[in-house]
């Protein structure tokens, strides 16, 4: 699960406004659940305003009620939350820096290991450009005595399946060509 948009700003609504634990609020939220004890204690929150997740659609009274009789149960985001959650996720509009800064070792790795993919799918997979891609090839990349191949599933750019569809669609090109 992704956290709320306004994480901190969530997370002191639930605490002032409702009875769930800790655990319960730092899961929903995404934070350690020390941060929700500070937030609780007022050493955090002082100058955060909190944010309904009700009134922006993320939760339900109901699913907040349920959580609160039942300490053990985790906040389930409604369905059309989730649905934004994962269309983001698939966009890969929010990277980490060490996400941007591992996009050519990411763009090395499928070089080497699939030399046959399209430098266009390639563009898709990690969310680059083609003189990126071109001069990683080449070797006259700016960065190029530190780029090292790095599996893009493990940096977080692209799922095993996205790389798999690729091959797969560069495999058809090539049968089709022949």
């Amino acid at each position: 699960m992704t956290a709320p948009l306004m994480p901190r700003a969530t997370a002191v609504w639930l605490v002032e406004n409702t009875t769930l634990t800790f655990r319960q609020i730092a899961t929903f939220c995404e934070l350690h659940e020390l941060e929700i004890q500070a937030i609780a204690d007022g050493d955090v929150s002082g100058n955060i305003r909190g944010l309904s997740p009700i009134d922006n659609g993320q939760l339900t009274q109901e699913e907040i009620k349920r959580c609160e009789e039942d300490s053990s149960a985790n906040l389930q985001a409604c369905e059309m939350e989730r649905n934004v959650k994962a269309r983001n996720a698939k966009a890969k509009k929010i990277l980490s820096p060490s996400q941007r800064q591992d996009k050519p070792n990411a763009i090395a790795w499928i070089i080497k290991n699939y030399p046959d993919i399209k430098d266009s799918s390639i563009c898709k997979l990690i969310g680059t450009t083609k003189p990126t891609i071109e001069s990683i090839r080449n070797g006259t990349h700016r960065d190029m005595s530190s780029i090292r191949p790095k599996n893009p599933v493990t940096i977080g750019l692209c799922t095993e399946q996205d790389i798999e569809n690729a091959v797969l669609a560069s495999r058809n090109v090539k049968r089709a060509k022949v």
